[in-house]
């Protein structure tokens, strides 16, 4: 064995040279040494953590920011000198003493049989191993883990020994040795897997349970394609444990429990030196353990947190109080096991408890059903496998604990209520169902009847107050200094509105495209009596938009109004490109460059129009509404637009603004990205809308996944990327996240680097909002809006 030539300082006695990544008996190891992983990817050697003055063996991250410790061998007893010596002597036993020779801490092993070539060595994983020659394993620190789970660390239990292998917290920064909190996989015979967050002997937090491809409350994957990890669970009749391997060679992954009882997931990739989260946990109310109590359930959608399922209700009020924090849900009816008795399904939930739950590994779903049913003690049954194709049956017995709408990862119960409970659902429905339509026939037949006597006297006054009205509208649109068109001339350039010249359909009514007898091309809007949108927003386009000039916005040539009729007028990646960049120019137009500062409200896909230069023209200023200098928001009672591009404080509380148009174009431009339409989205894997499907593939490094399939690989990586980004930030739930326009507009043409996005809105599918929908919460309001879907071309 070969070693690196080292100065020796005999009034101290220390070597202060850097040895290899073995130890051999006859070689120590002192203060000041450090053995290396080959790799270079881990140190062994003596430190002190933040500002202490104890000195501790551990094994740390090589080449991190700041000192990442994984691993340390005297955690209860520091050296308080610095005159430790780590020594492994000829029967395979590792100690550490201190200066006066005194034992500190010991691997407490031997070998058995021949002890030839006897070493210590520190492996690339991060594990320190001693073996002898016929690479025999005597010891490894992998057995022995602190607050940090690395990979091939195996947490569980051996049922031989009886003895339990966990990760503990340290008691704080500066002092490693074990703390309040543990991190356990409890997996006993018969019992189905799952995680706690322990401190001492309570449980904190349940991480879990296992689901077939981890445990439910942590995420599937790491954000980028190249940092995939694996997780492995293994149960026979010798021990039970989970693992986790990574076959990145381009980052270092760690789980670590912190002092305060969090469990943080992050990775390293090489060569940056700062670590990079992919998780916490616990994070949120909904994550202490059982804080809804028995039959409750917890979501972070509603407020307040708790709930009851259907079919169980609050047993006293008094007993649930903010000082209280916990809420007693007791069955509405009692079971009687009758054959009557069924199952209530609940949808993206996070499964309940399974210490009092037993797991057949056979069994269908519907086998699953037939059992709890034939058991009267059965409460609840689930399959709690979500890989396809998977079969396995989990059958509670007692409380359902622990219970939380859970959309990422969420899973389906059903639930054991008795037959009048279930019965009176169905009946509650039925009457509901008829009440509403008693009502609705009601009020037909009210306004009917209504109707009939007004016809009578509207429509002798109605030619009259007809002819006004539309000198009238005339009179005040030709304040906008527009021309007003014969209908005739329009007639003649669509060809009398041929289908042929049919462009398209929106809320208005029909598009065409037409030539005007001088030879300029035009597209005319059509507005007749059977349209859904009225005079107010016909006449509110054609004053806003002959105001508004700019080569991104479609120009107003004129108008026509003539009886009930209001007359107006294969993309590669570099083409879709344009678009996107042109939309952002005209829409900074509208926000700032312009003599009026407009909002669109309605900013969608069929209202760019493509000139024969494929330069777009935001059109449809019928919903436009404009604003004053001073101004900056607005609020309405009567929520317009199209669903898909609605901005959420806009949906939700009637609240518009610039930072609502910046939320559409963030839609349009994942839409133009990926070829696809938000609403209406549909993938295979997982129920996301388009924005939910971008932020996923983003958050794994895949965003390029997202890019439409027709352009193949003709298309600009960066670019994409930029504008898959900028998309994603502008689409972001909260006002004050979004980028403003100009920002927008400089991100796209490549300024600086962007800021990475948050969760984007409407990220909860429809399947959670039912799942939330099954609970009976405690009263809350909400605001009274009237919505009017104005759907798209």
């Amino acid at each position: 064995m070969k070693f690196l030539p080292c100065i020796t300082f005999f009034f101290l006695m220390l070597i202060t040279c850097k040895s290899s990544d073995t130890i051999s008996v006859h070689q120590n190891i002192s203060d000041g040494d450090t053995i290396v992983s080959r790799k270079e990817n881990f140190e062994l050697g003596f430190f002190s953590p933040g500002n202490s003055k104890s000195r501790y063996l551990g094994i740390w991250f090589k080449n991190t920011s700041s000192q990442t410790v994984v691993w340390v061998a005297n955690r209860e007893t520091p050296v308080t000198d610095n005159l430790g010596a780590v020594k492994l002597d000829n029967q395979g036993n590792l100690t550490l003493v201190d200066g006066s020779g005194k034992v500190i801490w010991s691997s407490n092993c031997s070998a058995s049989g021949a002890n030839i070539n006897l070493v210590a060595q520190l492996l690339d994983t991060g594990n320190l191993v001693i073996k002898n020659g016929n690479e025999t394993l005597i010891w490894q620190s992998f057995d022995y883990p602190g607050d940090t789970y690395l990979p091939g660390i195996k947490l569980g239990k051996n049922f031989i020994t009886g003895r339990e292998t966990y990760p503990t917290s340290w008691r704080s920064t500066e002092d490693p040795s074990p703390g309040e909190y543990t991190l356990k996989f409890l997996m006993a015979k018969g019992k189905y897997p799952q995680a706690f967050i322990m401190r001492r002997s309570v449980i904190e937090t349940r991480i879990g349970p296992y689901n077939g491809i981890t445990y439910s409350s942590q995420a599937h994957h790491a954000p980028d394609a190249n940092l995939e990890v694996v997780s492995d669970l293994i149960v026979n009749q010798n021990e039970s444990y989970v693992t986790y391997i990574s076959t990145s060679n381009i980052a270092s992954f760690r789980w670590k429990l912190t002092p305060d009882g969090k469990v943080e997931f992050s990775y390293l990739k090489f060569p940056n030196p700062e670590w990079t989260p992919i998780f916490t946990t616990p994070v949120d109310y909904c994550d202490k353990y059982g804080v809804c109590g028995p039959y409750g359930s917890c979501t972070t959608f509603t407020s307040p947190n708790c709930g009851c399922f259907k079919g169980f209700e609050l047993k006293n009020l008094d007993e649930t109080s903010p000082d209280n924090d916990t809420s007693v849900c007791r069955r509405k009816i009692a079971l009687d096991c009758g054959p009557r008795e069924g199952f209530l399904k609940f949808s993206s939930i996070k499964l309940p408890d399974t210490e009092n739950a037993v797991f057949s590994g056979n069994m269908s779903l519907q086998d699953c059903e037939v059992a709890c049913k034939n058991n009267c003690s059965c409460t609840a049954y689930a399959n709690p496998i979500i890989t396809p194709g998977g079969v396995g049956c989990l059958l509670w017995f007692g409380d359902l604990i622990d219970v939380r709408v859970f959309p990422q990862n969420g899973q389906d119960l059903y639930v054991r209520l008795a037959a009048s409970e279930l019965s009176g659902l169905h009946s509650r429905f039925r009457r509901k169902k008829r009440a509403v339509m008693a009502v609705t026939l009601s009020t037909a037949a009210v306004l009917t009847l209504l109707g009939l006597i007004l016809a009578f006297y509207t429509k002798r006054k109605w030619k009259k107050r007809s002819d006004a009205e539309r000198e009238g509208n005339t009179n005040h649109m030709r304040s906008a200094e527009v021309p007003l068109f014969s209908l005739s001339k329009i007639s003649r350039a669509t060809n009398d509105f041929s289908i042929d010249n049919k462009l398209g359909e929106g809320g208005f009514g029909p598009v065409y495209k037409g030539v005007l007898e001088e030879g300029q091309e035009i597209a005319v809007k059509r507005l007749s009596k059977s349209s859904r949108q009225g005079l107010d927003e016909f006449k509110n386009e054609v004053i806003c938009i002959a105001k508004l000039q700019h080569r991104n916005l479609v120009k107003l040539i004129g108008y026509c109004i003539q009886g009930d009729e209001k007359m107006k007028s294969l993309l590669d990646w570099p083409q879709r490109f344009q678009i996107i960049q042109g939309i952002a120019r005209g829409v900074l137009y509208l926000h700032q460059d312009s003599r009026l500062k407009v909002v669109h409200r309605d900013l969608k896909a069929g209202n760019i129009l493509l000139d024969h230069q494929m330069f777009p023209k935001i059109a449809d200023f019928g919903l436009a509404r404009m604003f004053k200098e001073n101004e900056s928001e607005a609020n309405t009672k009567r929520v317009v637009g199209t669903l898909g591009y609605i901005s959420p404080e806009y949906a939700v509380n009637g609240l518009f603004s610039l930072k609502s148009d910046i939320f559409s174009f963030g839609v349009l431009v994942l839409e133009i990205v990926s070829g696809k339409k938000n609403r209406g989205f549909v993938h295979e894997d997982h129920e996301d809308n388009l924005l939910g499907h971008a932020w996923r593939l983003f958050k794994k490094g895949k965003s390029l996944d997202l890019i439409d399939e027709c352009l193949h690989v003709s298309y600009s990586a960066c670019e994409v990327s930029r504008s898959i980004q900028v998309g994603l930030l502008c689409v972001q739930q909260r006002v004050e996240d979004r980028p403003n326009t100009p920002t927008v507009v400089g991100m796209l043409g490549g300024e600086g680097s962007l800021p990475s996005p948050k969760k984007p809105a409407f990220y909860i599918q429809e399947s959670e909002i039912n799942s939330a929908s099954n609970l009976s919460l405690l009263p809350s309001s909400v605001n009274e809006l009237t919505f009017s879907q104005i759907d798209g071309r």
